[in-house]
């Protein structure tokens, strides 16, 4: 092999190791630049408050301190320590610190995700895939613990696939990130499983003496993530904390992130499930039961609830690297041997250089831009009036809650459904959403509410307006507060 030659592979080996983290850093870039966009969900203000409660006591929720109809109530944080990340990055720099750290959360996850696929298939198809995901996903991506899970999620995901693939175990060693996806996320329940089809996999390929030996090391792997998994501050709690959304039944129905994919308008998703169908009659491609049965949970998953769009996005094409790199081998260049340190000193040049310049990029695009959160979550003139006439029980919409928590308001409800159960946000979105109007008057009296703060496009207001003994006190685009018509009351001018 001739020197030229030899170098030719080694520049081109350089130049693969960087295509990760070229694809993270660009994908960094463009959500921090778009950074406002991850700032509209009112869930991100709980978020923060409680990390921030974390930091200030040394210690972790087990009770609900932040609602008047909750109080006291058993209650634990899956994601503190995602919380207490957005907290300290708050605290830090303002909105600006939950946007960075959020965009580094995908640029991992970005990078993580293409350096998994290359190892099957060609860079360009890997980056092809990588930014599909990122299109099926933007809806999520927001300031949020999910987001700092997300890395952790491809990682593991990737690594037992791979190790499927290899038709071996998984290492002990990669268990940590068992521990850490816990206690950032409740999503964690995914990867636990996960294991048991993936390791279908393994077995199903491997030698017939080998089997049972190669099973029972993915059972004890998989007892050995359970446990891992209640490596948090709340032990074996942190499982049943994760599983009480799933009890919330039609509720679901109706929280956003929640809802079943609708497919009434063309979207992405459907676009990519419909590719993926046509894709597999064209070429033929043939899969394991057990990787067809990967596709079909995360599919289902992702036509069940539309956060699980994301989980589809990442972890299908992770199922499918194997097949697809069979089906478009690459080309395979004669070895070049090891490589030397200063090829390595290059490559890891090159790595420094696209941190810095991301850093630099942020340093200067904060420079002159501040970040704030979208303003329909956000009634800030209608709480200060609340703050000035010191309303003790207001009955707020669900999508302020997060809003008023921030501002160390007692809440009726919030983003923490799990919390308040099914029965109850139910009769709350009945009696707010004009369904069962007559709801209203008796969770009015029943919680002895002083004030209503609802949505200024909702039918709660219009309804109050008909209601005897209250009476609307103030209007703007975001929020309409409504107060018991006593012969104190005074008339607030709206905000215009």
């Amino acid at each position: 092999m001739s020197l030229s030659f030899a170098n030719s592979i080694a520049v081109q080996g350089r130049a693969r190791a960087l295509v990760p983290l070229c694809v993270g850093a660009g994908a960094y870039l463009f959500f921090l630049f778009l950074g406002d966009t991850l700032l509209q969900d009112s869930d991100s203000f709980w978020q923060i408050k409680i990390g921030q409660w974390i930091l200030d006591h040394r210690a972790i929720p087990m009770i609900d301190f932040y609602s008047f109809t909750r109080t006291g109530a058993p209650w634990i944080s899956t994601s503190w320590l995602s919380q207490v990340a957005f907290a300290f990055s708050h605290a830090q720099w303002g909105w600006a610190g939950p946007v960075i750290l959020t965009a580094a959360a995908v640029a991992f996850t970005v990078a993580i995700f293409v350096h998994l696929l290359e190892a099957h298939l060609e860079a360009p198809r890997a980056v092809l895939f990588a930014m599909l995901a990122l299109l099926l996903s933007i809806h999520h991506v927001l300031a949020r613990p999910h987001i700092l899970a997300l890395p952790v999620m491809v990682a593991w995901v990737g690594l037992l696939m791979a190790a499927a693939s290899r038709k071996s175990a998984p290492s002990w060693t990669w268990l940590p990130l068992m521990a850490l996806w816990a206690n950032l996320h409740g999503g964690f329940v995914l990867g636990l499983a996960l294991i048991g089809p993936i390791s279908l996999e393994a077995v199903e390929h491997a030698e017939k003496g080998r089997r049972l030996a190669l099973f029972m090391r993915w059972v004890l792997f998989g007892i050995g993530a359970l446990i891992a998994s209640c490596c948090t501050p709340y032990g074996w709690r942190t499982l049943q904390g994760a599983t009480n959304i799933l009890s919330l039944g039609e509720l679901l129905t109706l929280i956003l992130e929640w809802m079943p994919a609708n497919f009434a308008t063309f979207t992405p998703f459907e676009g990519a499930l419909l590719a993926l169908i046509a894709f597999g009659y064209y070429r033929g491609l043939v899969l394991s039961a057990p990787r067809i049965f990967l596709i079909l949970f995360l599919t289902w998953s992702a036509l069940s609830h539309v956060r699980s769009i994301e989980a589809f996005a990442f972890l299908v094409p992770l199922v499918l690297a194997k097949p697809l790199g069979e089906m478009f081998p690459q080309p395979a260049p004669e070895a070049a041997g090891a490589e030397s340190w200063p090829g390595r000193t290059l490559t890891a040049l090159g790595a420094l250089m696209i941190m810095a310049a991301s850093w630099t990029s942020t340093s200067l695009y904060m420079g002159h831009h501040r970040f704030t959160f979208t303003m329909t979550q956000t009634p800030v003139a209608a709480v200060d009036l609340l703050e000035q006439r010191k309303v003790q029980r207001v009955f707020n919409a669900y999508q302020f809650g997060g809003y008023l928590i921030s501002r160390d308001i007692p809440v009726f409800v919030d983003g923490r459904a799990e919390l308040y159960g099914e029965k109850f946000i139910m009769d709350f979105f009945k009696a707010t959403e004009g369904k069962k109007p007559e709801l209203l008057p008796r969770l009015l009296e029943e919680y002895k509410i002083d004030a209503t703060l609802l949505g200024a496009d909702a039918p709660g207001p219009q309804i109050l307006d008909q209601l005897k003994g209250w009476k609307r006190i103030y209007a703007d685009d975001i929020a309409v507060i409504h107060v018991r018509d006593t012969a104190d009351s005074t008339i607030a001018a709206p905000a215009k």
